[in-house]
């Protein structure tokens, strides 16, 4: 094929694509399960883009919380629900590659059970303390932890969520003993956490970023390999803990069989919103990094990410009970 006809096709399929995104048209509300509880990262997130592409859906885009599991129930709830496109989840680095390696029976399979519609975005973790802790730094903690081992409650939104296993990371990484505590959920461990029932979390920023601009949470570091623009001041882990580095993220996924035309205009909506200034600031505010990857692309990473995140609970040494 010489330059100017592969340019063609190209084009061609280019053209190609929108009319395919708008053969498909919801006749009624489309159902976005979010597996995890009301008020954590990926309910913010997941109602911030289902307002969003309601417009342009031309139908209401409903959340259901479904929380447990890790994320699996609301996540096997989708796998085994009608391919229709009428039924999406807001998955996650831990319900579509974590928790492979995590859940000996993983309920469903994320390359066979689901069709990856758009990936939303990348999350920053960050590692907060109840302001009665002692430790105003990484290194303090550690020290902390060290003197007193098992004494630090670290929480997080159930075993085997990337707030576990950054936690876990972390105290395989420094060789401290912490005791993890299992929430149904980000909020709820949050809440403890504020309360000072918990010590300490690695919880996605947005969740967290109120309470320490509030000081009501002490910001220790952050688990991306770069500081955020939002804290520019918190260092990160690697700066303590060489090579220490967990990027979360979240994005849509359908039903396996849910048609193609169907997937192709979810995704394009999706695209589209997180082209927006306003939905660009909306998840800046929040630390997050927006994406809007076609179905292909998504399906692509997805696959690159199980074995990096498989290799990530065996270093760390994560378990689920």
């Amino acid at each position: 094929m010489n330059r100017r006809s592969l340019i063609a096709g190209i084009a061609a399929l280019g053209a190609a694509r929108p009319a395919l995104s708008q053969s498909w048209t919801p006749d009624r509300p489309i159902r976005l399960v979010v597996p995890f509880a009301p008020g954590g990262s990926t309910d913010v997130t997941a109602r911030l883009v289902a307002e969003a592409i309601t417009p342009r859906l031309g139908q209401p885009v409903v959340i259901d919380n479904r929380p447990g599991a890790g994320g699996n129930i609301g996540s096997e709830a989708v796998a085994r629900s009608t391919p229709d496109g009428h039924t999406l989840v807001m998955g996650t680095s831990s319900t579509h590659a974590t928790n492979v390696a995590l859940y000996r029976n993983l309920p469903y399979q994320p390359l066979r059970d689901f069709a990856p519609v758009s990936q939303v975005s990348f999350i920053p973790n960050l590692l907060v303390v109840n302001p009665e802790v002692a430790a105003r730094d990484l290194p303090a903690l550690i020290a902390l932890a060290r003197a007193q081992p098992g004494t630090l409650n670290f929480g997080n939104a159930g075993s085997g969520t990337s707030q576990h296993l950054s936690a876990a990371m972390i105290a395989s990484k420094a060789g401290i003993e912490v005791t993890h505590v299992a929430y149904r959920g980000g909020a709820p461990a949050v809440t403890d956490l504020l309360g000072g029932k918990i010590q300490a979390m690695a919880a996605p920023l947005v969740e967290v970023i109120a309470h320490v601009q509030a000081g009501r949470l002490r910001a220790i570091a952050i688990t991306t390999a770069r500081r955020s623009p939002l804290l520019p001041e918190t260092p990160t882990i690697a700066e303590t803990i060489p090579g220490f580095e967990v990027a979360l993220w979240n994005g849509f996924f359908a039903p396996a069989g849910t048609p193609p035309a169907a997937v192709m205009r979810i995704s394009t909506a999706i695209a589209e919103v997180l082209r927006t200034d306003d939905m660009r600031a909306k998840l800046a505010q929040q630390g997050s990094e927006p994406v809007g990857s076609t179905p292909e692309a998504f399906a692509t990473f997805i696959a690159a990410e199980i074995p990096k995140w498989a290799e990530l609970v065996r270093i760390s040494g994560a378990t689920v009970e």
